[in-house]
């Protein structure tokens, strides 16, 4: 039994390799909410979504979110009628939000809406929100603090980072099954995520890093940082903005405390030493998903390392 840390799409990629070697019955997924945000009246969880969708084998490949095949009528719509339409929304997407809204407002905690919509789509693995409770991620720009979905798809990344709030975060707690997932679990995966603001608001809700600290199986995380480049979207300008440099080296570091290895691209294997220095073992190897050869290729080799890497 394997427990997944995740943000959104490159953690869904290691996610879907995953699931072919181990089956979708050895995941439980912990997936950040801190991207969560209301809008049109809806409750939207991003990261929740795009799990959903690739491991049900619906995601929008060449988009990298949302369902393949999908339309935007009902988002042409909204936009006649004067309202955001910054924020791309699917017909099938709506339809999912909508349930999400409803089931919320008459009292099924998110957590409740996740499993409903995971067995909708037949998967077999738990997938769980960080925590029930909302914990948006602010980010402090030059203009002002913003929703993080406003920084990264209203204006494009391009503001320098200030600095990062998780909302509300010292109120939240880990949703049911969370801790007990990390605790029982043979071994725990940290997705190839940004480690600010995607296993950042994970590991800000308390109780989990606490919880990763304790574990009784080995903790493995896989660097989202190639070549002193973020893979997919801005972590580069999260860590220089917090004052750190893009490297594998600074991943680890963001998870010395608990991290028993780091898997980093080959590209990076200059760095391995400093990252031992650290007290954390190493695997370099090939890291770039661009299909699912690679992706399954990168899933054995984080089995591998959990079955390699045990805690003492």
């Amino acid at each position: 039994m394997i427990t997944c840390l995740a943000g959104g799409v490159g953690a869904s990629k290691l996610l879907r390799g995953l699931a072919e070697v181990a089956g979708q019955e050895a995941l439980t997924i912990i997936v950040n909410t801190g991207d969560d945000l209301a809008l049109h009246g809806l409750w939207i969880s991003p990261d929740l979504d795009i799990v959903t969708y690739t491991l049900a084998g619906a995601v929008d490949e060449a988009r990298g979110w949302g369902i393949a095949g999908d339309t935007f009528t009902g988002l042409a719509r909204l936009g006649q009628y004067g309202r955001e339409t910054w924020f791309q929304l699917g017909d099938q997407d709506l339809a999912l939000h909508i349930h999400r809204t409803d089931a919320m407002r008459r009292g099924v905690p998110l957590s409740g809406v996740a499993d409903s919509v995971r067995r909708s789509f037949g998967l077999r693995s738990r997938i769980l929100p960080m925590s029930d409770q909302p914990v948006p991620t602010t980010v402090i720009t030059d203009d002002g603090p913003m929703h993080f979905q406003e920084y990264l798809v209203r204006r494009g990344a391009r503001d320098a980072v200030r600095g990062v709030r998780f909302e509300g975060v010292e109120r939240a707690e880990p949703a049911p099954g969370v801790l007990g997932a990390i605790g029982a679990a043979e071994g725990v995966v940290i997705c190839p995520s940004n480690p600010v603001i995607s296993i950042g608001p994970i590991l800000a809700v308390p109780g989990i890093r606490e919880a990763l600290r304790d574990a009784p199986g080995p903790v493995v995380a896989v660097s989202p940082v190639v070549g002193g480049q973020s893979l997919k979207g801005p972590t580069d300008k999260f860590l220089r903005g917090l004052g750190d440099d893009v490297s594998a080296t600074a991943v680890a570091r963001r998870y010395q405390d608990f991290l028993d290895l780091l898997i980093l691209d080959e590209q990076d294997a200059a760095e391995v030493p400093a990252i031992e220095a650290l007290g954390i073992r190493t695997r370099p190897t090939k890291t770039i998903m661009r299909g699912l050869p690679e992706k399954v290729a990168l899933a054995r080799d984080v089995l591998a390392a959990l079955r390699e890497t045990a805690r003492a």
